[in-house]
């Protein structure tokens, strides 16, 4: 007999029900799932209080802290292995690991090996047929697949910030899977709380939804379903974990599409952006906009300096004072543009650096957001308001310049509820007035690579234009070449 499982998907503050017939999962499940009374065994928290404190399963766990600490907190009783009906919390985890291909995820990395449907049959079913010792490393092994999977859900697998070992310390972004285990195992849907995990922001959910219907509902019914559509997917998700925020308000920066968009509560915004050159590529990274400055001031980087501002120099002697620039040392002196001292600063470059001041032509153009991260890059305008005609815009030196900059930073003093400093947002641009205008509350942006999403249902695909996806695709399904190369 065919068993329904259900799990929710939260979109937009929505729940989504999502149902799918478990022939579409490992053919494990088909296994009759009849559950007898489980006779107590006293000796069974004993041995996972053993096996546990004993630290004897590290090896074999991912996340041994973080079991730990999850049996600590339910004081070493078993999670999984107690009576429980066809629907209960064993059966649910066990089938929602079966599934996690739908989420772009692979078997392998949740112990399949030991976590068989015919083992947990045996233990809960005949009582007494499995000893005490291996009924307890089945509880332990399930709580480290699940833990690893929420991890995976919320992280990322890859989370170049959020490595498993910093997370299994408990040093995350808020959400610690153990305590999440704990509490979700009061629920009565435990697939939802584990699904609740994902991140919410909306390109992620359409994505899973397209995911869920290629490796779900579309399984076994004559689809031909393309396994690099699959995997560009998959990859794509995993990108999303990574910039995974709770944020409503947020900006986000997708590379390979050329886009901002700016999600507010009510709206959504779109501009269009200029990106890094692959050889000065932009990169990814999740921070807060604090402040924006109007008519700044730019301090040109050390490689621009070099390779670029100074030899023009050289070789014209009104390129500095056209372009607004000026040379300084490094005790603030100003270097007069003469041959003899351009040819010093070339000598000892290192010792000098050169700074544009506000104006039209201002490489960051006349407003600047100001953010922290340590590439030192910014998102900015710029006086080549032409480029933004250009199809392909990969064209700076690694920041972010914007379309209708003074219009994001006024609809983002708006939502601030700092309306009345527009009028001052707008005086500073227009009469080159360098001024810094400081949000009340910080907004999230997040710069993403994302090579596809889905728009109104619609699969879009954009140019991998830093040549990312096969790495990431090799590491994340642990294969020598990608399919795009076979």
């Amino acid at each position: 007999m065919e068993t329904r499982v259900s799990q929710y998907l939260l979109s937009i503050g929505v729940v989504i029900l999502i149902a799918f017939n478990l022939q579409n999962c490992n053919a494990q499940t088909r296994f009759a799932q009849k559950t007898g009374t489980l006779a107590p065994d006293t000796g069974l928290s004993q041995e996972i209080n053993k096996q546990v404190q004993a630290g004897r399963l590290d090896v074999q766990l991912y996340y041994p802290k973080s079991v730990h600490r999850f049996y600590q907190q339910n004081g070493f009783k078993p999670a999984w292995i107690k009576p429980q009906s066809e629907t209960g919390p064993a059966w649910q985890t066990m089938l929602m690991l079966d599934c996690v291909l739908q989420f772009g995820l692979s078997h392998a990395d949740y112990h399949p090996q030991e976590l068989l449907y015919s083992r947990l049959h045996d233990i809960l079913d005949t009582p007494g047929k499995v000893k005490p010792d291996l009924q307890a490393r089945f509880d332990i092994i399930l709580t480290d697949a699940v833990i690893t999977l929420m991890n995976h859900l919320h992280y990322g697998k890859l989370n170049p910030e959020f490595l498993a070992g910093r997370i299994d310390k408990g040093v995350g972004n808020g959400f610690e899977a153990a305590s999440y285990l704990y509490r979700a195992l009061k629920e009565k849907d435990v697939m939802a709380a584990i699904a609740h995990v994902q991140p919410k922001a909306k390109e992620y959910t359409a994505l899973q939804y397209q995911m869920h219907l290629l490796e779900g509902l579309y399984q076994g019914d004559c689809y031909e379903i393309p396994e690099e559509k699959v995997r560009k997917i998959a990859i794509n998700m995993e990108r999303l974990r990574w910039a995974n925020t709770e944020d409503s308000v947020y900006v986000q920066i997708n590379i390979p599409s050329y886009s901002l968009k700016l999600s507010l509560p009510d709206s959504t915004y779109q501009f269009k952006v200029i990106v890094g050159k692959p050889e000065n590529p932009t990169p990814t990274l999740v921070s807060k906009i604090v402040y924006f400055t109007t008519a700044p001031e730019w301090k040109i980087p050390a490689k621009i300096f070099r390779q670029e501002v100074l030899p023009k120099a050289l070789a014209d002697n009104v390129y500095l004072e056209n372009s607004h620039f000026a040379i300084y040392d490094h005790q603030g002196n100003y270097v007069e543009p003469l041959k003899i001292n351009l040819a010093n600063v070339k000598r000892n470059p290192d010792l000098y650096y050169a700074r544009q001041s506000a104006g039209c032509d201002n490489a960051l153009g006349l407003l600047v957001f100001r953010f922290p991260n340590v590439y030192d890059i910014y998102l900015h305008d710029t006086p080549e308001q032409k480029l933004f005609r250009q199809k392909e815009r990969a064209l700076s030196h690694g920041c972010i310049r914007v379309e209708q900059a003074e219009k994001l930073a006024a609809l983002l003093l708006k939502n601030d509820g700092s309306a009345t400093k527009i009028a001052a947002l707008h005086n500073g641009v227009v009469k080159y007035l360098k001024q810094d205008i400081y949000l009340k509350k910080p907004v999230a942006i997040k710069i993403t690579y994302l090579t596809c999403e889905i728009k109104e249902g619609e699969y879009i695909t954009y140019n991998d234009i830093y040549n990312l996806d096969k790495s990431l695709e090799m590491a994340l399904y642990g294969v020598d070449q990608p399919l795009s190369m076979r």
